[in-house]
């Protein structure tokens, strides 16, 4: 499977995504749920801290994508809800320290809703992967 990375650089380079994402002959799709800050107990983590639960959808992200055999560096899209997009803006080298350690720069989408699942959490990601 190959991929390139497509689309002007303005913002992309710093906040670490690509415009599109070309992928030819992939062999395997994952599509992913949002994923949420919960605890091994399944409980709503670290209310009103966003650096803190962003870092842990992360790696509850990385734990789906490691279940189907895949790594956070096959992810090609993420979407990410919040309920306070000042807030994950001035957070946000959480996520792109995370997807820089993949070497990861997925197509992406930050975006504010008006509520999220559970009231306690103040962020969601999904995600594309392809190999």
């Amino acid at each position: 499977m190959e991929h390139t990375d497509i689309g002007p650089r303005m913002f992309g380079d710093r906040l670490g995504y690509n415009h599109a994402v070309l992928v030819e002959n992939p062999r395997r799709w994952l599509f992913v749920a949002g994923h949420e800050a919960r605890g091994d107990d399944g409980a709503i983590a670290h209310p009103g801290d966003i650096r803190a639960q962003i870092k842990l959808t992360f790696q509850r992200l990385q734990e789906t994508l490691k279940e189907a055999g895949f790594t956070l560096g096959d992810v090609i899209q993420i979407r990410i809800l919040t309920l306070d997009i000042e807030a994950v803006t001035t957070h946000y080298d959480a996520v792109t320290e995370a997807l820089a350690r993949a070497n990861c720069r997925p197509a992406s989408l930050l975006a504010q809703v008006s509520a999220l699942s559970d009231p306690r959490m103040l962020i969601e990601i999904e995600a594309i992967a392809v190999q």
